[in-house]
């Protein structure tokens, strides 16, 4: 089949094995995957990772080694993270797979990822999508679930204040996912083209320059989406005392970094990854249009090219076609 292969170097294969389906497994036809920041940082070094990264795709069934064969046939995205399942497994039973110590991560940690023709996942992981949901918007119910899951871990109220800092897709999605709790939202980045991308929503929007007159006011709950030294900086900044941060990204940083903020307003820091997938499919089907968030589709053929695409400036989602529905 063909793939992207990381070993030391990102390449596009067709000549690797299709993978064989585990007991309690799913193959799944893969239609259309995303490339992601975890991707490009896992072609860096992140992980330690060596095969076929990629975890945001949407899929056929193909196959089910399982006598439950409800979902042959189905078009279907995956949660990432496969537990073991075990039940001496003290996170497993209390439905915290995704931080079972036993868990292998699609494209990210010991499983091989989905930018490839086939993959295979646990038929627990696996989540129908509605006929009226676009393949190319479903591709992203993998980073609007880890927007969902904020609301998971934070009790955010409909008269709270929350900035999200950070216009990326991660950002831009995470508005979407906190649109649903009624709260006061005030979203802040640098691109304005990119925030008018969710000015339907309901919040405010405002591009950080010089003249940004709110740049005094601290919030509830502020979430962290920029990933970088100074957004982390200007989160803690605007946090109100005994406010709660959410940390959204991944803060990879040799820069020294002043808790002393933190401690001294007595903040909630609260760190945040993946997501169910079942809330993010249920707001897709609700018709919300996040096409305005895919930069552009590749074919598989093109797939080397959409992963440099994906690493520019000012890129929002770059997809890869392997096989039309």
């Amino acid at each position: 089949m063909k793939a992207l292969v990381f070993d030391k170097q990102l390449t596009f294969r067709n000549d690797i094995p299709q993978p064989e389906v585990p007991p309690g497994e799913a193959l799944i036809k893969v239609l259309m995957a995303g490339v992601c920041n975890t991707d490009i940082e896992i072609t860096k070094g992140y992980m330690g990772f060596h095969g076929i990264p990629g975890h945001e795709f949407v899929g056929i069934v193909e196959e089910v080694n399982d006598a439950d064969q409800g979902l042959l046939g189905k078009r279907v995205v995956g949660e990432i993270n496969c537990a073991c399942l075990k039940s001496s497994c003290e996170y497993c039973k209390q439905d915290l797979g995704r931080h079972c110590p036993g868990r292998t991560t699609l494209g990210i940690f010991r499983r091989d990822g989905c930018l490839a023709e086939y993959i295979t996942l646990p038929i627990v992981n696996l989540v129908e999508v509605p006929e009226h949901i676009p393949t190319s918007v479903a591709t992203l119910t993998e980073p609007l679930a880890a927007g969902f899951e904020i609301l998971e871990q934070v009790d955010i109220k409909p008269d709270d204040e929350v900035l999200i800092v950070g216009d990326g897709k991660l950002g831009l999605l995470i508005n979407h996912a906190l649109s649903t709790s009624n709260a006061n939202i005030t979203h802040v980045g640098k691109h304005a083209g990119k925030l008018k991308l969710i000015e339907g929503l309901g919040g405010k929007t405002q591009v950080l320059d010089s003249s940004a007159d709110f740049l005094q006011k601290q919030f509830d709950v502020v979430v962290e989406a920029t990933g970088s030294i100074t957004g982390f900086r200007f989160s803690v900044q605007h946090t109100k005392p005994r406010g709660i941060l959410v940390l959204k990204s991944t803060l990879a940083s040799d820069q020294s970094i002043d808790l002393s903020p933190v401690v001294i307003n007595e903040i909630t820091v609260v760190g945040s990854r993946c997501g169910l997938f079942q809330q993010a499919v249920d707001y897709l089907a609700t018709g919300v249009d996040l096409e305005p968030l895919i930069t552009a589709v590749y074919p598989a053929g093109q797939a080397m090219k959409a992963f440099e695409h994906a690493k520019t400036k000012g890129s929002l989602k770059v997809l890869i076609e392997f096989a039309k529905q």
